[in-house]
């Protein structure tokens, strides 16, 4: 599993970006960024959507006036749900990542199998990230939402 200090694994996502499917990688979205990333296991799930993405939503200005440069939501869907996810959401300051296969998701040791529910996902998780490098790592434990929060995150910076 991906540790503090040590650098995101490479990786190409989907993104969609004005209507246009483009194929960010790690590279491009993090080198010579700070960047505020949090994982979900899923787009449209309850937690996520009642709980976690909305407070990103809410505390993006505060965490930008905190020195990040960009908010990334990041989950094993495709790049379609995401933008949907998005749009309903009024996320239109958060970087709605898609990791579709789960490439990035299972380098960095944070995958788990739902089975019949979902199959991969992502565990729930926040990272302060700067230039490619973790900072601050908050991963949740058995289902939980205690700790991956924007407030959280808003506070270790």
């Amino acid at each position: 599993m991906i540790e503090v200090g040590q650098n995101l694994p490479e990786a190409t996502f989907s993104l969609m970006t004005d209507g246009e499917m483009k194929n960010p990688t790690t590279t491009s979205l993090f080198a010579g960024k700070k960047v505020a990333l949090f994982a979900v296991p899923g787009a449209f799930t309850p937690t996520c959507s009642q709980a976690h993405l909305p407070g990103y939503v809410a505390l993006a200005d505060k965490l930008k006036a905190k020195g990040i440069d960009d908010i990334i939501c990041l989950s094993v869907n495709d790049a379609f749900v995401m933008d949907s996810w998005g749009k309903a959401s009024n996320a239109e300051h958060i970087v709605m990542l898609a990791d579709g296969d789960g490439t990035f998701t299972k380098a960095c040791g944070l995958d788990m199998n739902t089975e019949g529910f979902g199959g991969l996902r992502s565990m729930r998780y926040s990272m302060i990230v700067d230039d490619g490098v973790v900072r601050v790592f908050n991963l949740e434990e058995g289902g939980g939402f205690k700790v991956s929060d924007a407030e959280t995150l808003l506070g270790a910076l």
